[in-house]
Formats: C-alpha cells, structure tokens, sequence
C-alpha cells in the first residue's frame, strides 16, 4: 500500500509549526538552524512525537475491539503518557508498566512528570525495577496476560511504538509534512537532526525521505543523535524498522546503507543520565531561543547539533531542521538541575 492508503486517525491539530531559530544560529556562526516542534503538535496531555506515531495505530485498535491499551515505558516516559492521553480519547482503558530505565535517583522520580499525568488521566500505572533495554520486555507481556486474566482485551503497544508494525509511518508521513511546509516557506532543509533511542521516529523518516526521493530525485541527510547509550542495538532497530517501513509504502528500492546514521557521542554513559553537554544545551536554547528541552531526549540531540554546526560536519552552508519530540514534564523529575544557584553550564553568558 501506499502511504496515504493506510488509513490514520487524527490526533495532531495538523501540520506541527516550524520556525527559525535565529539567535542560536547566529551565535554558532554556521548554518541556518529551524525547529520543527513536535511538542507542540496535539492537545492531548502536551503532545509528542508518539501521538504521530499513534494516529496509524488507533485504526488498529479501533478494528480490533481491544478495550484496554498496553504500553511500557520508563518511570518518565513521554511515550506511555502519550498512550495514556489517546486511551483516555478514545474512552478506553490503559495499562502501564513503568520500569526504573534511568538510574537517576530522587524521591520524586516516580511520582511527577510524565508518570503523574498518566495517572490523572486514569492509566493504571505499575512501576517494575527492571533496568532499560529497547527490546521487547516480558514485564510488557505479563501486564498484557494480567488484563486478559481479569476478562479485558487488551491492545498491545510496544515502548515507543517503536516494534509495532505500523509504528514508522507517522513520521514516514512527517517527510511528506515537511516537504509541503518547505514550498510555502521558500526553504529546504538539507540536513534533519533527530533524537534516536527505540527507532521508529528516526526510521519512519528515513522510509518517508528515500520516498520523496524517489518522487524528486532530492537527496537528504537525515542525522540521528543516539540518547540510548546502547549505540550498537539503535543502529541495527533504525536500520530493520526504516527497511521494513520503506517495503510496507511501497518506496520500490532497498533503503541505503548510507541513508542510515545515528551518531554516538553525546549520550553519556547510560540512558536518561544527563552528562554536562546535555545541561548545557538545555540551558543555551532555553537561554536563546526560549525552546524547552528535556535532559533524556531533546537535550542531548541539541547537544550533537551544537557540536555538528559549531565543528562544520554540518557546513555552513546548510539549512538544517532541529527535530523537537516533545519531552519537557519529565524535566520535573530532574529539578535538582537547577534548583539551587549555580555556576551555569551554558555558553550562554547572561
């Protein structure tokens, strides 16, 4: 099929807003820098990119008469609170698992933020000690057996959507957003930046641009920023989601090896622990731009940009669309960042 075959529900009030990010740009020196915000996209519980992602996946769901959806996440995970906000939609039930992913220890980790929200909009929310890991979890499959047990039928969604099989074709779509948005702003982005941990965000826009590709004959770099510190398993689930993603459109060729990056350097050591260069970003948009950024996701992505624009592997003479995915209410669970005077980390001298 097609893209625009697959049928979608809407969720996003429409095409998400971009706009340019002028101080940060001139404050590198280097290429001209746009944000195109996902955090901005839908009114359900602030948005994100997995409501995107949801919108091929309620179809589904609806079909398939399930009565509860069942989704796995971190303590502070946008993902199920997204999963959370849609249940809550479309009057179903929800069931989370949230795993201790991130070892970032704080007496309010597990009752603010992303986890709060879910349960005020009534997720039964469980939390599980397991550490991260971007696979499919048996925490996941037991919570699915649990609702089966109690006479639910429950609708299974894995963590990020990511290994769904529809779970690349929102922003699959989203290539296709851009592409229109670009003719009424008289721009074209030669470079995307995207955060990459569980894939299907990255993916679908690598499927989404080889089609646009193969309709234009115009080529772009698509640069993902690993948050996963696990390098080796994101590259191998980006490039296996991005393939088969490619094949369910209908591109008509194999993506790439070169149509696939997901850049290491900027992580950390572990998932969801911000190092300096991560504060520090936050800080410089927040300092510049007045753009938000969380320390899991968005602000290491913005870290790896700053580093690409200011070092030139992204030239000067590039136009490059910043990928916002959402992800600010976790950043209640990492107060203690800038909860007491300090000696900022920011470039940004105020």
């Amino acid at each position: 099929m097609k893209l625009h075959e697959f049928p979608r529900y809407q969720l996003t009030f429409g095409p998400s807003p971009i706009h340019p990010l002028n101080r940060l740009t001139a404050h590198l020196g280097g290429a001209q820098m746009w944000a195109k915000r996902e955090d901005v996209n839908s009114g359900l519980a602030f948005g994100g990119n997995k409501v995107r992602k949801l919108e091929y996946i309620v179809p589904d769901v609806l079909a398939s008469g399930a009565d509860t959806l069942v989704s796995i996440g971190g303590y502070q995970s946008n993902h199920t609170r997204q999963v959370a906000a849609v249940a809550a939609h479309l009057g179903l039930k929800c069931r989370l698992v949230q795993e201790k992913w991130v070892p970032w220890e704080d007496p309010i980790n597990d009752k603010v933020g992303n986890i709060m929200l879910s349960r005020i909009m009534g997720a039964d929310s469980r939390l599980d000690a397991a550490g991260f890991d971007i696979g499919i979890r048996d925490s996941w499959r037991a919570a699915l057996q649990d609702v089966e047990e109690a006479g639910g039928r429950p609708y299974p969604i894995p963590a990020g959507a990511s290994e769904h099989p529809l779970g690349g074709l929102g922003f699959a779509n989203w290539a296709f957003e851009v592409a229109q948005q670009e003719k009424s702003l008289g721009v074209f982005f030669d470079t995307i930046v995207v955060c990459t941990v569980t894939g299907s965000t990255h993916a679908g826009m690598i499927a989404g641009f080889a089609a646009l590709e193969e309709l234009t004959g115009v080529r772009r770099r698509v640069l993902g920023i690993d948050a996963s510190a696990t390098i080796q398993q994101t590259r191998e689930q980006v490039a296996r989601i991005a393939r088969h993603t490619a094949a369910l459109i209908e591109v008509g060729r194999e993506i790439r090896d070169d149509e696939i990056t997901v850049l290491e350097g900027w992580a950390g050591d572990l998932y969801g622990v911000p190092v300096d260069s991560t504060v520090a970003a936050i800080e410089t948009g927040a300092r510049l731009e007045a753009m938000i950024t969380d320390p899991v996701y968005e602000g290491k992505s913005l870290a790896g940009l700053i580093d690409l624009v200011r070092n030139q592997e992204i030239p000067a003479s590039s136009t490059v669309l910043f990928v916002h995915l959402g992800g600010q209410p976790a950043l209640d669970a990492y107060h203690r960042l800038w909860s007491a005077p300090a000696e900022t980390t920011s470039e940004v001298k105020l």
